[in-house]
């Protein structure tokens, strides 16, 4: 199969980028969109406007992506800038994700969905521990391709030996993590080198820019020969005098297709019957897949809420009330073990104990901290929880839509944790749990 014919059916590539303060993510976005031509003329004045505003020689591209006035008044980033953008070849979500620490989290939220990341480095300061914690948490995420970006080559002189020790130095820091896949690029996200066309600064760079990269690379993450699940969001009832009997459990398809006739299994349940019917955008169909939200018609009168999930009975998950995860910790207060939380999983969410937090890992040197007793802001580490219900779930290296699951304070609604089940880096024994009872323990 030609080239040209796996980017036609391939036409969306979903990244995100990543990187320590200051390396220049927000400029790289911009410079790709302003180069691939992606941006309207009344966008590039209002940039234009702001720069001199700043006191700016020339457009601040980074402006095209930080968005918030506090972005733009500070000149960081905060929040995730989410951007859509195209060109002949393929079609672009990008999620331009925070650089401090404290904003660490939000790379999770930019990075889940993300087919690809790209991670910046200074090229003047090399691999530094934000590098080691975005590496980290793509490998944690399963993001199948990472790009690590030197920028800022014209700061160090196009120095080929600069660019190759730092490849060489976090390639095999990602490799460690289990990173499947390392594209290094020397670039210049202002000078505009290496990002859209190739850099005359650095002939002795063979390899591709970052837009051919992202245009090229093959999307293999493809949720629709992933299991079959659909979470179900809302039961459909109208009790009109011309549907009187209809009862459609509506849902977006999180993995997988669904056809007409299949034998499923509603869980936690454990009730099986067969799809009697599809609906979709209020049409009939016989099938449906990933990311399509429909209506599914069963042949049985079951009873099924908001939360369940609807699976083929050949290839159902297991229901446990035990999961073992690694979580990345995003509140402010920590979370402890015998924690009392809210777990939520696709559209269900339960009550839940945190029973033991067997290790924490240290990302300078990827050694695990056993039993750290809690978790603190932007902690990585393994968790062990005890839940009130039975959950369907699978594993995050089979699904990352649900294999996934958020711990929520059931206080204030605050989300404290984002997990991965099954996800780990080699964990300590654990030790037995000596909480006390305090009357959530299932």
């Amino acid at each position: 199969m030609s080239t040209t014919t796996e980017l036609t059916e391939t036409t969306l590539l979903r990244f995100a980028t990543a990187g320590s303060v200051d390396d220049g993510k927000s400029t790289l976005v911009g410079r790709l969109l302003h180069d691939s031509k992606s941006i309207l003329t009344d966008q590039l004045e209002a940039v234009e406007r702001a720069s001199a505003s700043r006191g700016g020689e020339g457009p601040d591209l980074a402006l095209l992506t930080d968005g918030l006035r506090a972005e733009r008044e500070q000149g960081i980033t905060i929040d995730v800038a989410y951007r859509y953008f195209a060109t002949p070849r393929r079609r672009f979500i990008l999620a331009d994700t925070p650089g401090h620490v404290q904003y660490t989290r939000n790379m999770v939220t930019g990075a889940s969905t993300a087919e690809l990341t790209v991670i910046l480095i200074d090229a003047r300061n090399g691999v530094v521990e934000q590098t080691r914690r975005h590496a980290a948490l793509a490998a944690l995420l399963r993001v199948p391709h990472v790009v690590l970006a030197v920028n800022k080559m014209d700061l160090v002189d196009y120095q080929e030996s600069v660019f190759a020790a730092i490849a060489e130095e976090f390639t095999a820091y990602a490799t460690e993590l289990g990173v499947p896949e390392v594209t290094a690029i020397p670039i210049s996200a202002l000078a505009g080198d290496n990002v859209v066309e190739p850099s005359a600064h650095m002939d002795w760079y063979g390899g591709p820019t970052v837009l051919e990269h992202l245009e090229t690379v093959p999307v293999t993450h493809d949720l629709s020969h992933c299991h079959a699940r659909l979470p179900v969001q809302y039961v459909i009832r109208p009790q009109t005098a011309e549907h009187p009997d209809y009862r459609g459990y509506a849902g977006q398809i999180a993995a997988g297709s669904f056809r007409v006739g299949e034998q499923i299994t509603v869980l936690p349940s454990g009730r099986s019957t067969k799809i009697a019917g599809i609906d979709l955008l209020g049409e009939p169909v016989d099938v449906a897949w990933t990311t399509q939200s429909v209506t599914i018609l069963l042949e049985d009168d079951i009873d099924i809420s908001r939360g369940d999930l609807l699976v083929p009975s050949k290839d159902a998950p297991p229901t446990t009330q035990d999961i073992e995860a690694t979580v990345c910790h995003v509140a402010d207060a920590p979370l402890t073990v015998g924690h009392r939380v809210l777990l939520k999983h696709g559209t269900r969410t339960v009550k839940a104990i945190v029973k033991d937090i067997p290790s924490r890992l240290t990302l300078a040197d990827l050694s695990l901290h056993p039993h750290p007793g809690q978790l603190v802001a932007n902690d990585i580490g393994r968790v062990k929880i005890r839940t009130a219900e039975p959950l369907p779930v699978d594993s995050y290296s089979d699904s990352r839509r649900t294999g996934s699951f958020i711990l929520i304070d059931p206080n204030d609604g605050t989300t404290l944790t984002a997990g991965m089940v099954g996800e780990s880096f080699a964990s300590p024994e654990p030790v037995k749990d000596e909480s006390e009872d305090d009357g959530w323990d299932f």
